[in-house]
């Protein structure tokens, strides 16, 4: 005996009780296995964290959460069959699947989370040692006018660094002049062992951090915004130093003071500077954070702005 076929009921497409548009609605911290493609290099495996959303209008009582699983599993899907480049592009790629399958919203966003591995050689002994960084990626789709869709993409990394603060530093030099000074050595010898010797300070293990939103097809390297954040800051940690890597590092980082403010100024003359090919309105976000370690607070600097806005400032 056959059974009947029931219709069940869309519970979702009801006229919610109380009509107020919802900005997002979606599923977070959906786990997928990214396999991004490199020219010349082995394929790089992510394990990768979506939060999927689209907008909900007045009139829907809820979204259907299951076609977000199904618009990300299909769109990977089909970036398995041939080579992925760029995870802003697969994220752009799903936000435009999801508007596909939601006909109510006309906005959807894809945030990705991804832990990326690189290779670095410590300062002294050159030994290779592995590095984490937090990869960024994300991609907004608007539907436009006569089915056209606007798709924005967001690329970035957040890098832990070492700051070293120079207000305690002046305050150390002081002393040490002071301290030299009483034990008889002469001016022309303080000079040049604060030459040679920087002056101790506290240090901040600092979490730098620059995102770019661009169009749709602007390419934008992410090794390259990598470079630009460790490069901002005193000096870069490793998970692995001998101890005449640890005196290198440490030289390094107090002959090259700096406040939260000063890596964040850094980063946007650097992001200038080195991408020059990209649009005046590419939006860039740069944020950092220092753990104080004589404080219980942090310090925190950000900077938003236009590409064109920093290229004024920074030429005036």
């Amino acid at each position: 005996m056959e059974l009947p076929v029931v219709s069940l009921p869309d519970v979702q497409a009801h006229k919610p009780e109380i009509p107020v548009n919802l900005t997002r609605v979606g599923v977070t911290n959906v786990k997928k296995l990214i396999e991004v493609t490199r020219k010349y290099k082995r394929p790089i495996v992510l394990i990768s964290t979506f939060d999927i959303f689209v907008d909900l209008p007045f009139n829907r009582k809820g979204a259907n959460l299951s076609r977000n699983f199904e618009a990300v599993d299909s769109v990977i899907e089909e970036a398995v069959r041939g080579p992925v480049y760029e995870v802003e592009e697969l994220c752009g790629a799903i936000s435009r699947k999801l508007l596909d399958r939601h006909e109510y919203a006309n906005r959807a966003e894809v945030r990705m989370r991804s832990e990326y591995v690189i290779k670095r050689k410590t300062p002294e002994a050159g030994a290779t040692c592995e590095e984490v960084v937090d990869m960024i990626a994300e991609a907004t789709a608007i539907r436009g006018k006569e089915s056209d869709t606007i798709v924005r993409k967001v690329i970035g990394a957040e890098v832990l660094g070492i700051t070293a603060c120079p207000c305690a530093q002046e305050i150390m030099r002081d002393r040490a002049i002071q301290v030299l000074e009483e034990l008889g050595v002469s001016d022309e010898v303080v000079r040049e062992f604060l030459q040679r010797v920087p002056m101790a300070t506290h240090n901040q293990r600092g979490r730098g951090a620059i995102t770019i939103e661009v169009h749709d097809g602007v390419n934008v390297p992410l090794d390259k915004i990598i470079r630009i954040v460790e490069e901002s800051m005193s000096a870069t940690v490793y998970e692995f130093l001998k101890r005449g890597d640890e005196a290198a590092l440490v030289n390094q980082a107090h002959r090259n003071p700096k406040f939260v403010e000063d890596c964040v100024r850094t980063m946007a003359q650097r992001v200038v500077e080195e991408f020059r090919e990209l649009p005046g309105d590419a939006l860039i976000t740069i944020k950092q954070i220092n753990e104080e370690s004589i404080h219980r607070h942090n310090a925190f600097a950000e900077r938003i702005a236009t590409m064109k806005e920093l290229r004024e400032e920074l030429s005036s």
